[in-house]
């Protein structure tokens, strides 16, 4: 039996664009040794809606002052862009929180939505803690062809120059 026709049949019913798909999950984490321990790390980073304090990039941020599920922060950014996220998981025990990009902003980051898990855990002694960042999300444009500012490539590098410089001011505030 010649399956050509079959073949050709299939195109025409399912044309090629059907078998393009929409973007797949990206993935950011760093992480960095301060030489300072766990509790004081964690009094600077444990108000969620206080990261202007540490973080070189966010120029103010408040919030409700919840630190738990659905507490919300607001940031601007120091080139003027707004977002807000929301809180998922609060830990004061385990020195770590979970939150969400709330309302994207893709002219100012981007990406088109985040889940980010933050922790900080004991380093080699107990003079050092770990900071750890880590998240997962999408390109700023979901669409199948999406233009370079708004990519794959772009959202990685956004999110993980993001993440160094956070885990840079928060460094060489602790250690000053």
């Amino acid at each position: 039996m010649n399956r050509l026709p079959l073949l050709l049949l299939s195109f025409l019913l399912f044309p090629v664009t059907s078998l393009a798909h929409g973007p797949t999950p990206q993935k950011a984490k760093e992480s960095v040794t301060i030489n300072a321990p766990v509790g004081a790390v964690w009094n600077v980073i444990k108000q969620f809606d206080a990261i202007a304090s540490w973080h070189p990039d966010v120029k103010a941020s408040s919030g409700d002052g919840k630190n738990a599920s659905d507490g919300i922060r607001s940031l601007t950014l120091k080139n003027d862009g707004q977002l807000v996220e929301s809180l998922d998981y609060y830990s004061d025990k385990d020195h770590e929180y979970n939150y969400r990009l709330k309302t994207e902003n893709v002219t100012v980051f981007p990406v088109s939505s985040y889940t980010t898990n933050l922790q900080v855990t004991a380093g080699d002694d107990a003079n050092t803690s770990v900071i750890t960042l880590k998240s997962r999300f999408y390109r700023g444009d979901t669409g199948n062809t999406p233009p370079e500012s708004l990519n794959d490539a772009a959202a990685v590098k956004a999110m993980n120059a993001f993440f160094k410089n956070g885990l840079t001011g928060l460094k060489q505030k602790l250690e000053k």
